[in-house]
């Protein structure tokens, strides 16, 4: 185990006991949860509750029956949530370091059990660092949806974890997650400091890093669903970052083949059905695709894949193919890089 391994152990199991230990709001939620997600909070033990240390909303949609995974799974408060909301036939497998962390949320697998309503359990969590998820008996492509909550900001080895993340995805599954990001590369003097490391500051990535890292383990496109930014209010702590800006931002990453780097114009179109648990009006994909219930709504071909190919595709109707290409999709994609506009002068040919 390396330094940072054991200091990121060692602030979680020892130094903090409860979320109000923590010196920033970077690792707590920022925006209030939906209805049915306040309701499983409601059956969830207080002792898991407590050693909470998340920055986001990980749980997304249509959940019923789906195997997940947690990475960096604490005390297990995100598990449970997801335990509750897979139902009896879905299953959950958190993952997590911290000794101290894995025996509260070992501690009310039984209490969650009964409180749920489930004749056995569906959750159950292993010890095993993020990083070395390929080590840790997990079949490739067994699962339907990856979480994590402010965690892959701790790993020293970024890269890995999203390879190996990527590698565990059924087709058509995703990861969707909430971490710490910033608006610039963060110096080795900061990312040494223990504390900074520890409330997920100084481990943070700059944004167009992650994006590059997402793209080359193989999630093409990535999408943001929310973002705020993260205020610091400890004056040392603020003091030793300067002028940099940290955000808490939710991505959701699809392993889906073919899609493309820049939004393509294919002629496509989806209606949504209005069918989907808790969003009977209109459906969020990321945060510029809402789709209102019965709006026909022109989409690019990613987006028409990431619905299509994934398990929304029974709550839309699906409009035209791949057959016929138009161009860049002007509505998310990039400008074409030549100008229509005539130049002064003679033409001239080479």
């Amino acid at each position: 185990m390396n330094n940072k391994h054991q200091e990121v152990q060692n602030y979680y199991g020892k130094e903090l006991s409860q979320t109000a230990d923590l010196k920033t709001n970077a690792c707590c939620t920022l925006s209030p949860p939906p209805q049915k997600i306040r309701e499983a909070l409601t059956l969830i033990h207080d002792e898991v509750i407590e050693k909470y240390y998340g920055c986001g909303l990980t749980i997304p949609n249509e959940l019923e029956g789906l195997k997940i995974l947690d990475l960096g799974s604490g005390s297990g408060r995100d598990c449970y949530i997801a335990s509750k909301l897979v139902g009896q036939n879905g299953s959950v497998v958190g993952i997590d370091m911290t000794d101290e962390q894995l025996d509260v949320a070992n501690k009310h697998i039984d209490y969650h059990t009964e409180a749920f309503g489930y004749s056995k359990s569906n959750v159950r969590f292993v010890k095993g660092n993020i990083e070395s998820l390929d080590q840790l008996n997990l079949s490739p492509e067994s699962f339907d949806l990856i979480i994590s909550n402010c965690v892959i900001n701790l790993a020293t080895d970024k890269k890995k974890v999203l390879r190996d993340a990527y590698n565990l995805l059924k087709p058509g599954g995703e990861i969707y997650f909430s971490d710490v990001y910033c608006d610039r590369r963060i110096g080795q003097e900061l990312q040494d400091d223990p504390v900074l490391w520890g409330e997920c500051l100084s481990g943070a990535l700059y944004w167009n890093d992650f994006l590059k890292f997402a793209r080359s383990a193989g999630f093409t496109d990535p999408r943001s669903v929310s973002n705020q930014p993260i205020t610091i209010d400890n004056e040392e702590i603020k003091a030793k970052l300067g002028d940099i800006q940290f955000f808490s931002v939710t991505y959701r990453l699809f392993k889906i083949d073919g899609l493309e780097e820049d939004c393509e114009d294919y002629g496509q179109a989806l209606k949504y059905l209005g069918k989907i648990e808790g969003k009977p009006n209109g459906f969020d994909l990321d945060d510029h695709h809402y789709f209102p219930t019965g709006k026909v709504m022109p989409v690019c071909g990613n987006t028409y894949k990431m619905l299509k190919d994934t398990r929304f595709e029974k709550h839309f109707t699906f409009y035209g193919d791949f057959s016929t290409h138009y161009g860049i999709y002007e509505g998310c994609g990039g400008a074409m890089p030549f100008s229509l506009n005539e130049t002064d002068g003679e033409a001239s040919c080479c």
